[in-house]
């Protein structure tokens, strides 16, 4: 790809689709140190009855889910641990879409974040090989062994066995069937020091897109954000020095962020709480899996319906309210590097002071400022080295917004 720059890719369909999220377990092979999942267990697996009751309520009242487009999401836990119940829901609604002629019968994914454990199982192959056209699926893997098994381990060993060996020995597979296929990786506090080299290690898997975020919860210490800043800067080296930014890309470095935003025309909220669905084990519904009962540490799940008796809308409501402004202090709307940061609503509402959704946690700020000092520098970096090699009407990715996971 001489003189091009890698740019992310767009979101399918995006800004026109509905999300619809099934909790379809809780369980979950690995007890991740930084899993915001609190709550994960073994015994709440979502029934076919259930499911099927969801199906039906979400495509029989076509003029409540007015989007052109669909994503089926479904997450634990680990969802391919449910991948008998996942396969008859994804023939029931593909069923169902073709018999009541659904606008959504042709404009719809299935889409799954998996650990990578159960990849090359034999039913999930045969899932992936059926619904292939239809299919997003991302694989976590943190970066190096000495990142990834900091903190994905096994759960139940007794001693903090890591799950690197168990989950990179199916990347090859997954590639092969999904060459574009993004991974997310996850920063705490701890694996600060390794963030350079496993973006790297990444690439050289084979991995082209690295979605990565620092985690929303308070677990920051002094200092971690300078820290932040040299794995950055490092990694900038690295990327353009390599010349890996042809090729490969990285959620970190963006052209959008770090600009101040006009408070009328960005007052748009950032995360998505209200206009997706999550239906759970139980059959009730969120306005985002973060508002769950497994998902919160301190305050209680925030339930807007059921399978049974539809959606309130009045307690949706609210949700669908937010706004930048609503909920964010007068220093995040007033900063000057305001643009790219973001928040999940469901975190905002853990660590609110009150049962609110209209408080914005402000805990990743530094690591946010940080963030924007090491993306200048990369992006100063680049356009010098595409300006003194002649290319600099290089395509980037200009004007297209990071990518920042869901949740």
């Amino acid at each position: 790809m001489a003189n091009e720059i890698k740019a992310q890719s767009d979101s399918w369909e995006e800004g026109r689709t509905k999300y619809i999220t099934f909790i379809v377990t809780k369980d979950c092979q690995l007890a991740c140190k930084y899993c915001y999942l609190v709550g994960k267990n073994e015994t709440e697996r979502m029934s076919w009855p259930t499911a099927k009751a969801a199906i039906d309520y979400v495509l029989g009242n076509p003029d409540d889910f007015n989007e052109d487009s669909v994503v089926w999401d479904f997450i634990g836990g680990e969802p391919f641990l449910e991948i008998d119940l996942i396969d008859r829901i994804c023939d029931y609604i593909k069923t169902e879409m073709f018999r009541l002629d659904h606008r959504w019968f042709d404009s719809y994914r299935f889409s799954f974040s998996t650990n990578g454990i159960n990849y090359d199982n034999e039913k999930v192959q045969r899932f992936i090989m059926k619904n292939r056209d239809h299919l997003s699926i991302g694989v976590t893997i943190d970066g190096t062994k000495r990142k990834h098994d900091l903190n994905r381990i096994w759960k139940g060993t007794g001693k903090e066995k890591g799950s690197y060996d168990d989950v990179v020995r199916n990347i090859p597979l997954w590639l092969s069937q999904f060459p574009d296929g993004a991974t997310k990786v996850t920063i705490s506090s701890a694996d600060i020091p390794y963030i350079s080299e496993s973006v790297m290690h990444l690439y050289s898997l084979g991995i082209k897109e690295v979605n990565i975020n620092v985690v929303f919860e308070n677990v920051w210490k002094e200092g971690d954000d300078a820290l932040f800043e040299e794995q950055l800067i490092a990694l900038a080296d690295k990327i353009i020095d390599g010349d890996y930014y042809r090729d490969f890309a990285c959620s970190f470095f963006s052209e959008s962020i770090g600009k101040p935003l006009d408070p009328v025309g960005d007052n748009q909220n950032w995360c998505g709480a209200g206009r997706m669905l999550a239906v759970d084990a139980a059959g009730k519904f969120y306005p985002c899996t973060r508002f769950a009962a497994y998902s919160l540490r301190s305050k209680r799940p925030i339930v807007v319906g059921d399978v049974e008796n539809g959606i309130d809308w009045n307690l949706l409501r609210p949700f669908i309210a937010l706004d930048r402004l609503s909920q964010s202090p007068r220093e995040c709307v007033e900063c000057e590097v305001a643009s790219g940061c973001a928040w999940c609503q469901g975190e905002n509402y853990d660590a609110a002071d009150t049962p609110t959704i209209y408080q914005r946690s402000t805990a990743i700020c530094k690591m946010h400022k940080a963030r924007v000092r090491a993306n200048n520098y990369y992006w100063n970096k680049l356009f010098h080295k595409l300006s003194m090699s002649g290319t600099e009407n290089s395509e980037t990715d200009k004007g297209k917004k990071a990518k920042i996971p869901v949740c």
